[in-house]
């Protein structure tokens, strides 16, 4: 019986660089990398039975990845063909039925799970399947089943968080947060003119709790060229406590007014209206953009108000719309900055740091402006 002589491959310059680099790969599959070494050795004229004592391969391993190069091209040779068999067949009711679990909390099958895993939802689908009358899920994996919700863009095991809208009154108060900013750019292009401007000022005030300060326990290793590019740090750290930073923004010439104190109790609200009310001229009205936090409605913060009749003007975001006070881009950006990985020996340092780059930003100024939706605030308000 005559042997098959099997006609030579031969590769193009760009064919056989690619093969080269496929079979010094570490990251492809062991399987491609073999293929490509068969490959490149049938090119170079070794036999068969070489390369299955080289790569401790059987004969027909070698001879099936060859005949596919000569049948269907190389690059068919480096993969795994369709084996024959019976596909799977789930139907749509099948499919149906994973996916109203899927959406579905497992605690409400017994589970003391919050979510699904991939994992604990096909084992219910493969325990459940032939009684719920679906028998093709009866011997399904964790592929079948991810195939399944991946059809529908179903992730049961992520959280995506949200906020509900809680405050019945939040596009009134959200139109009025906007025409007050809109108000300020009025202000501000007077100013720039040199236009005479109405005696009235616009500040952003929030506070920032439970900023904790951390103390070193050895000292920090700085960067040294072309040998340590960034800060060396002890993990070890000692706590020394929490502040509150309380703040306001001038929306008309971008001054900041602020405080750090350990609590931000109407106390210390009071304390920095008191500040801000000191650097304005007395018949200037003062209109305060804030958020519904207890110590700006609280009695005594309203007992102060009293004092001081026509001086003070609140305007209050809605519940839980945070986003909508201007004061949050500035810590914003002092999380980024100032904030960020800073270390102090005592309370009185971490405060002193905070003030320092409070007067540094007031040197020169940024006037803070909003722009998401102003153009809507009239429409808005006359639709309300």
């Amino acid at each position: 019986m005559s042997r098959r002589v099997r006609p030579k491959i031969q590769f193009s310059n760009e064919e056989r660089k690619m093969l080269e680099q496929l079979a010094r790969s570490r990251v492809e599959p062991h399987a491609k990398v073999l293929r490509a070494k068969i490959l490149l050795d049938y090119s170079d004229g070794k036999t068969v039975s070489q390369m299955a004592r080289e790569f401790n391969v059987s004969r027909p391993t070698i001879e099936r990845c060859i005949d596919k190069a000569l049948e269907l091209g190389f690059q068919t040779a480096l993969i795994d063909l369709p084996r024959s068999g019976r596909p799977l067949q789930i139907s749509s009711e099948a499919k149906a039925w994973v996916i109203e679990l899927a959406c579905r909390k497992p605690v409400d099958f017994g589970y003391p799970h919050e979510l699904w895993t991939i994992q604990l939802l096909a084992e219910h689908v493969r325990k459940h399947a032939n009684e719920s009358g679906f028998p093709s899920l009866a011997r399904a994996g964790k592929s079948v089943i991810h195939g399944i919700l991946a059809e529908q863009s179903l992730q049961p095991w992520k959280i995506n968080y949200y906020l509900e809208r809680r405050d019945p009154d939040f596009d009134i108060k959200k139109a009025h947060v906007l025409m007050t900013y809109k108000e300020a750019t009025l202000q501000q292009e007077r100013i720039k003119k040199g236009e005479p401007v109405e005696k009235k000022v616009i500040v952003s005030v929030d506070e920032k709790p439970g900023c904790q300060f951390l103390k070193n326990t050895a000292d920090d290793r700085l960067p040294v060229a072309g040998k340590y590019p960034g800060v060396s740090r002890d993990h070890e750290y000692i706590r020394l406590g929490t502040v509150s930073i309380l703040s306001g923004i001038d929306l008309q010439t971008g001054i900041i007014h602020g405080l750090v104190r350990e609590k931000h109790r109407s106390k210390e609200f009071i304390e920095l209206l008191k500040k801000i009310d000191n650097y304005y001229p007395t018949d200037w009205v003062i209109k305060i953009i804030c958020d519904n936090h207890s110590a700006h409605t609280s009695k005594e913060t309203r007992a102060y108000l009293k004092e001081h009749p026509g001086r003070f003007d609140f305007i209050f975001t809605p519940k839980h719309a945070s986003w909508l006070n201007i004061i949050e881009i500035l810590f914003s950006k002092m999380a980024r900055s100032v904030l960020r990985g800073i270390r102090a020996d005592s309370t009185e340092e971490y405060c002193k740091r905070i003030e320092s780059y409070w007067e540094q930003l007031n040197q020169e100024p940024v006037v803070f402006h909003w722009r998401y939706e102003i153009e809507k605030v009239d429409q808005e308000l006359s639709s309300i």
